[in-house]
């Protein structure tokens, strides 16, 4: 079971906040440093000092890491013109060596497009697909070669098709809960398929639904890695525990419940069972920047149980 640190900087943190916590990512032997992609903070929370872009942070954090693999959960697909998002997510992989992956979803939340002034359309699953297809198909052209493509949404012509990733093939990451769509999307492109914030039962459910849309499409269901992403809160005891929750403004039986939380055995032991169901990543919602000591718990007395 691959654990990786997925952070939230829309609730407030600096670039050097999350540079201290990616290098404690790599030190403390995790695989990979993930964020998501807004420009608004959400719930209560003052998200001083504002938000960052989820690219620059990852560009930056590429020459100042050397090992943990980087990326998005999700690329909101209306932030970024599809062929502009395949530049610098190529760029990236070439500044960090060869370390990135891009999880690239349609975008929900509206309240940060108006707050920006960016366009939030009403048709974000179809160019989602176009998206999908522009930049794995820019990425996938070969060298000499370029690329066209004449969508509803989106028209490229004559595209040199560059820069070329480091990597032979940069893993994409597609995940939701759709039932229909979402997994014909992940069947059609994916590398991942991720669930955010879903029970076992719920996980089971939809891995299947992937499965069962890549064997349509012609593939093995194992080509695809399944993941989840869920909220971390791990305590030596119940008191750890609960000063851990209320520090993120949460209840310590609502986050067992609906995330990975106890101590850490209760979290290994829940760790087993979306294993079973077959997630073989899980990416940890560390909510309290601030609080490194959570991080060299789970890796001294999490994830070495796991490994």
């Amino acid at each position: 079971m691959d654990l990786r640190i997925f952070t939230e900087p829309q609730q407030g943190a600096t670039y050097d906040t999350l540079l201290t916590v990616a290098k404690a990512t790599e030190e403390l032997g995790f695989d990979a440093f993930f964020r998501s992609d807004h420009y608004l903070r959400m719930g209560s929370v003052d998200g001083l000092p504002g938000p960052t872009d989820a690219w620059i942070t990852l560009a930056g954090l590429a020459r100042e890491t050397k090992r943990i693999r980087l990326g998005t959960l999700m690329t909101a697909g209306t932030f970024r013109l599809p062929g502009v998002l395949a530049i610098q997510v190529a760029q990236v992989d070439q500044m960090s060596g060869g370390r990135v992956e891009l999880g690239l979803g349609a975008g929900w939340f509206e309240e940060e497009h108006k707050a920006y002034g960016i366009p939030f359309p009403k048709e974000k699953f179809a160019r989602l697909e176009e998206q999908l297809e522009i930049v794995t198909g820019l990425w996938s052209t070969a060298l000499g070669k370029t690329y066209d493509f004449h969508g509803t949404y989106y028209d490229l012509t004559d595209s040199p098709a560059l820069p070329k990733p480091a990597q032979e093939k940069i893993p994409v990451l597609v995940g939701g809960h759709g039932a229909t769509r979402t997994p014909r999307l992940a069947a059609k492109y994916a590398d991942e398929f991720n669930i955010p914030f879903a029970s076992i039962e719920d996980s089971e459910r939809q891995f299947g639904r992937v499965r069962a849309a890549a064997q349509e499409a012609g593939r093995d269901g194992d080509d695809l890695v399944y993941s989840n992403a869920l909220v971390v809160c791990v305590g030596r005891d119940d008191q750890e525990v609960a000063r851990r929750a209320e520090a993120i403004g949460r209840q310590p039986d609502e986050l067992r419940l609906n995330g990975l939380a106890g101590t850490p055995a209760e979290v290994v032991d829940k760790i087993g069972r979306y294993a079973e169901i077959g997630a073989s990543r899980i990416y940890l919602q560390i909510l309290d920047l601030d609080d490194l000591d959570h991080l060299e718990l789970i890796s001294s007395q999490v994830q070495s149980q796991l490994s």
